[in-house]
């Protein structure tokens, strides 16, 4: 189960109304238990990194809830998308790829997938079609097997890889673990969600609806905002400065049709600093203007975006930072504000 914290200052994300844009009505638990579905039940999904969870995640959702990028460790913390069908509710927990325990960011982000395996109800396990069996695939397949309930294998991308490697892979992967349901699917196409909602369903407990119709995840609005601002500097940054950053926000102030954010792009050298900024400034407004863009069609409405960039070194060393890039603590120190 999932418990839910709301508060004026800290909301979900919602479907977008297309007259007022993000809702923002709060709906009480009392309201969301008289909604009765058949199925209600959480879903994770591990894997290696790049294997296509986070896309998975925002294609089932429809909408952005995880961001996306060619470069591993790009999900940091558990991401929950909510998917709603007549039959049921699904609740996807989208973890970071697994990957070793070398510093205090990278084994709060193990830490993250192994406190996902608490409260789920089926765990899937996605597999990239196109790679090799490697350390990381065995890592992810040791993880499965700690689970005792239901389990999925997920072949990925067999848009872009030959039809011919699905089933070696799925004699590699069977003979490892006994799998509830083996789906090959691509998850940037499409191609198997439809099936892999019919057999997630048909595996999940009966239980109540416990998030409203409109609310794709429960992830409070500056930990999304964060979150987007780091895509667009990994985008523009490429293998340059991927793992050295981090972004927390300042400030977050919001009247009316308009939020301000006031943002800090954390990184570990000077060099890195000077990549993000560029010259005269260049690149750092232009990752601004993409993220400012993006950010007022989320939450639908006006959007003043001011960032800065720190070098702070050995910061992925430092538990207090890093503790900071949670969006659950985030949540509760808006609680208390």
């Amino acid at each position: 189960m999932i418990a839910k914290s709301h508060s004026s200052k800290s909301r979900s994300i919602k479907s977008e109304n297309p007259k007022t844009g993000v809702s923002k009505t709060e709906t009480s638990k009392t309201e969301i238990s008289k909604t009765r579905i058949y199925k209600s039940g959480n879903v994770a999904i591990v894997g290696r990194p790049n294997a296509g969870k986070s896309t998975l995640v925002n294609a089932l959702t429809g909408h952005k809830v995880a961001i996306v990028s060619r470069l591993p460790q790009t999900t940091r913390n558990r991401i929950r998308g909510i998917v709603h069908r007549e039959e049921g509710e699904i609740v996807f927990i989208d973890t970071p790829g697994i990957i070793r325990r070398d510093s205090a960011l990278t084994r709060q982000m193990m830490d993250e997938v192994v406190h996902a395996l608490d409260e789920i109800d089926v765990l899937v396990l996605i597999v990239d079609v196109g790679k090799k069996f490697g350390a990381g695939d065995r890592h992810a397949l040791d993880l499965a097997g700690k689970f005792s309930g239901p389990r999925f294998l997920l072949l990925n991308k067999i848009d872009i890889n030959a039809k011919e490697t699905l089933l070696p892979m799925m004699d590699l992967y069977g003979k490892a673990l006994p799998f509830a349901e083996i789906i090959p699917i691509s998850a940037k196409k499409g191609e198997g969600h439809a099936l892999l909602i019919e057999k997630l369903l048909e595996h999940l407990p009966q239980g109540e609806a416990r998030f409203p119709e409109d609310e794709y995840t429960d992830q409070p609005e500056r930990f999304l905002a964060s979150e987007i601002i780091r895509e667009k500097v990994l985008h523009h940054t490429r293998e340059e400065v991927p793992h050295a950053v981090a972004v927390l926000l300042d400030n977050w102030d919001e009247k009316g049709k308009l939020i301000r954010i006031r943002a800090t792009i954390y990184v570990e050298r000077d060099g890195q600093k000077g990549i993000i900024i560029g010259k005269g400034g260049a690149m750092l407004k232009e990752i601004g203007t993409q993220a400012r863009k993006e950010l007022e069609v989320i939450f639908g409405v006006k959007i003043f975006l001011e960032l800065f960039v720190k070098a702070q070194a050995n910061w992925r060393e430092t538990p207090a930072l890093v503790r900071q890039l949670d969006w659950r603590l985030q949540l509760d120190q808006l609680a208390e504000e």
